[in-house]
C-alpha cells in the first residue's frame, strides 16, 4: 500500500528535481557538487516501543535522515524538523526528545537550522536532512561484476524487537547487544562520504535489506546474488531465531532501520575503503534477486517493513 499510495503521488509530478525522484534522497545539481534534500517522519504510535527513551526517540529521528544522506555519498550540512504535539503531551517526555536531537546534532556535527510546531493527534516528528557531495551514489547506479557489500552487521533489530515483543528470556548481555541496534542505531555518515569516491550504487537498509537488494536490482536492472555463509550476522540473532523457530537469515534480510549502507563497488576498488564491511554477494547480468544456499541458488523472497501494509 505504502508504495501504491508514492507511485500514486509520483504520476502526478511532472517538475522533479534534477535527480528524477525515487532514491533515498532528493538532489539539485549546483555545478561542480550536489545538494541532498530528504525527509523522513517518526510517528510515536506506530515507529517508537515501549522501551525507547525520549532521548532515543529524538536521536533516532536525526539518525534516519543523515543515514539517506550518506547513502547518497553525501556529508550531512543541516537539519530541520516539524514536530506535531498532542495537548496532553508530559513536556518532560518532549524535553528529553529535544536533548536527543541536540545529542544526536554534535554527534554528526550537523547544525540545525529551522523547526516548526504544531498540534497533532500523536507525537509525530517530521525531519529533513540537507547534505553535499561531489559524486552522487544512487539505486540505479550497481553495474554487472560489481562486488555487493555491506557495512557492519544485520539482524539485530529485528531480533531485539521479537525478544521484546516475545518477551524472551535470554541473558542480559545478549540483550543489550540486540537492544544497542534496536534503540541507538547510528547512520554510517563517514562510509557514505568515503564511497561516493568509489562505489557504484548504495541504499541504506531502513524497511529490511531484502527490500533495499530489490530496490537496486529492479532500478539499475541487473541481477543479484547474495551468498548467505557470508551475511555479516551476529551470534546473538542466531540465538533468537533459534528460540522462536525462525530462520536466521530470513530475520537478518527483513530486519528494518538498520542504518547500514548496502553498496555495490568494482572489486579493484575494495582496498581504497577505510573502514570495516562484508563482501556478500555480486551483481550480474539479468533481473531479480537471489540468494545461493548450500550450494543452490533460490529466489530471495521480499521481506521487510512497509507502512500500511496487511499484519
Amino acid at each position: 500500500m505504502e508504495r501504491v499510495i508514492i507511485e500514486l503521488f509520483i504520476k502526478h509530478f511532472k517538475l522533479q528535481g534534477d535527480l528524477p525522484l525515487g532514491d533515498d534522497a532528493g538532489a539539485l545539481n549546483l555545478g561542480d557538487e550536489w545538494l541532498i534534500a530528504t525527509n523522513d517522519m517518526l510517528v510515536r504510535s506506530t515507529d517508537v516501543p515501549d522501551i525507547m527513551t525520549p532521548e532515543q526517540v529524538g536521536f533516532k529521528v536525526f539518525t534516519m535522515n543523515v543515514s539517506d544522506v550518506a547513502a547518497m555519498g553525501g556529508k550531512p550540512i543541516g537539519f530541520l524538523f516539524s514536530l506535531g504535539v498532542p495537548k496532553d503531551t508530559d513536556m518532560d517526555y518532549l524535553e528529553g526528545v529535544a536533548e536527543g536531537i541536540a545529542e544526536a546534532s554534535e554527534f554528526y556535527e550537523t547544525p540545525i537550522i529551522s523547526a516548526d510546531t504544531n498540534e497533532a493527534c500523536d507525537l509525530i516528528i517530521d525531519g529533513i536532512a540537507l547534505g553535499k557531495t561531489k559524486r552522487l551514489l544512487t539505486r540505479s547506479g550497481a553495474k554487472p561484476g560489481d562486488l555487493v557489500c555491506v557495512t557492519g552487521d544485520i539482524g539485530r533489530a529485528l531480533a531485539g524487537l521479537k525478544v521484546y515483543f516475545e518477551g524472551i528470556d535470554i541473558e542480559e548481555k545478549t540483550r543489550k547487544i540486540l537492544y544497542e541496534k534496536l534503540l541507538e542505531p547510528k547512520a554510517r555518515v563517514k562510509e557514505g562520504t568515503t564511497l561516493s569516491k568509489y562505489a557504484n550504487a548504495a541504499i541504506d537498509i531502513s524497511d529490511g535489506m531484502s527490500k533495499e537488494l530489490h530496490l537496486i536490482a529492479e532500478m539499475s536492472k541487473v541481477k543479484i546474488i547474495i551468498d548467505t555463509e557470508k551475511l555479516p550476522i551476529r551470534e546473538e540473532v542466531f540465538e533468537v531465531a533459534k528460540l522462536l523457530g525462525l530462520d536466521p537469515i530470513e530475520v537478518a534480510l527483513a530486519s528494518g532501520e538498520e542504518f547500514e549502507l548496502i553498496f555495490t563497488i568494482p572489486e579493484e576498488h575494495l582496498n581504497k575503503l577505510d573502514f570495516d564491511f562484508a563482501v556478500i554477494g555480486r551483481v550480474e547480468k539479468g533481473e531479480g534477486v537471489y540468494l545461493r544456499r548450500n550450494g543452490k541458488l533460490e529466489k530471495m523472497p521480499i521481506l521487510g517493513w512497509e507502512h500500511l501494509a496487511n499484519p
